[in-house]
């Protein structure tokens, strides 16, 4: 990471009074007995079109969908396409739109991969994964958070430590938003049974051992036996991109 890179250093977000964050941690306890599309009504009947939602089109992403689809279908949603994407991420994107017409949006940085590649003299995510997602998530998300006042995410808590403490509802330091975790307190399992029960479109590559998916380079499937975010950025320390890193 260069040192002072406004792209990847983090933003300073706005203040929350304390008021804000007990009100926030009063309505996250009173969620957390909420079904998930209970929770998805409840951000969209509190913030309206200030919210959104971010996907990656992971299994989680897309059952929010399916929810937001049936209770509140004028959420705005977008996706991170930093360039580096599976080809059947992008095609699970038109799936979804076929089946619940929902046009997530695609956000891309303001380089295209090969302008941004030859600006760092190749493909950064090999030297500094950091750095790229830094310049290619981080920058992107902050830009287009700064026009609401809260995000859902489809995080979990048993996915990995960092996201072990998630609230259902809370403030996003990082950010400056509120965020909305209607399946945090939910488990593998618990989603999938939901995948399969209401039918709900999913990356195939899930079938083929990719349990968590990013960007291609720095995503591979893994066994059986291996943590669920055991393939992303797998041979170094990098754990999280920095969407949901706690800071």
């Amino acid at each position: 990471m260069a040192d002072g890179d406004p792209a990847t250093m983090p933003a300073e977000a706005p203040a929350v009074s304390p008021a804000v964050r007990e009100s926030l941690a009063r309505a996250s306890r009173e969620l957390e007995t909420a079904t998930p599309p209970e929770i998805v009504r409840w951000a969209a009947d509190h913030f309206g079109p200030k919210l959104t939602m971010a996907t990656a089109f992971g299994p989680e992403g897309c059952l929010i969908l399916h929810w937001i689809a049936a209770v509140a279908p004028q959420t705005h949603v977008f996706n991170l396409d930093t360039g580096y994407q599976f080809p059947e991420t992008l095609d699970l994107r038109e799936r979804i739109r076929q089946r619940y017409g929902i046009d997530v949006v695609l956000e891309r940085p303001e380089l295209a991969v090969p302008d941004y590649e030859q600006l760092h003299g190749g493909p950064i995510y090999r030297t500094d994964p950091d750095r790229c997602c830094g310049d290619r998530k981080l920058a992107v998300i902050r830009r287009v958070l700064d026009r609401f006042d809260a995000w859902m995410s489809g995080i979990r808590r048993d996915q990995s430590p960092d996201r072990a403490a998630a609230p259902i509802v809370g403030w996003d330091h990082k950010f400056g938003v509120v965020k909305v975790s209607p399946l945090a307190n939910w488990t593998k399992a618990m989603v999938w049974d939901a995948i399969v029960r209401e039918d709900v479109p999913y990356n195939p590559l899930h079938d083929k051992g990719y349990v968590s998916i990013g960007c291609q380079p720095c995503t591979r499937a893994v066994g059986a036996d291996e943590d669920e975010r055991a393939g992303r950025w797998s041979g170094t320390a990098k754990t999280e991109c920095g969407l949901h890193s706690r800071g």
